[in-house]
């Protein structure tokens, strides 16, 4: 019981044959083997079959990785980030320094000495404000300062409607 309450953390529960004992309680049901059965018992069968459970310990462990992430990458933290995700899927990526960066936080491009395309323009928000339509059109202007082909736009925050609403006109060009 202890041990599944971890969930900042990534382990292994191996004491007092855990993995044995969560398989059997996962054929029983979920019930521990010895213990009472009480006047929950149909309730939380319901709940068992319905996956009601497993959703709120999945939504559970979102909200936790969440706060977590809010809290060791505010600000230019976010675009480190993004770029250590970039570099992990084989991207070689330029990341501005802090301050002022003229709308360009990372740039990115596949090959090796990062001459090839697709060449990516990054523009990084983690604040909470949804981002609006002028924050979209300046990442556009600056791909093409930088002969970016495609751009992208990160938002902690999310997007307003008038963000949205560009996504089918701007679909070969910028996700968001």
């Amino acid at each position: 019981m202890y041990s599944f309450g971890a969930f900042m953390t990534v382990c292994q529960v191996s004491r007092n044959d855990a993995e044995q004992r969560v398989h059997q309680m996962a054929k029983h049901g979920w019930k521990s083997s010895g213990a009472p059965a009480g006047p929950k018992k149909k309730a939380d069968d319901e709940a068992t079959a319905s996956g009601e459970g497993l959703e709120d310990l999945a939504q559970a462990a979102r909200d936790q990785i969440a706060k977590l992430i809010i809290a060791r990458f505010q600000g230019h933290g976010m675009a480190r980030l993004v770029d250590a995700v970039l570099r992990a899927r084989g991207y070689t990526t330029y990341l501005s320094p802090e301050g002022p960066d003229k709308g360009i936080d990372i740039l990115a491009s596949p090959e090796p000495m990062g001459f090839g395309e697709p060449r990516v323009c990054v523009q990084v928000k983690s604040g909470d404000s949804t981002l609006d339509r002028p924050t979209l059109d300046q990442l556009i202007g600056v791909m093409q300062n930088v002969q970016a082909s495609h751009g992208l736009l990160v938002s902690w925050g999310g997007f307003k409607s008038s963000v949205d609403k560009e996504e089918a006109t701007q679909f070969f060009r910028v996700r968001l």
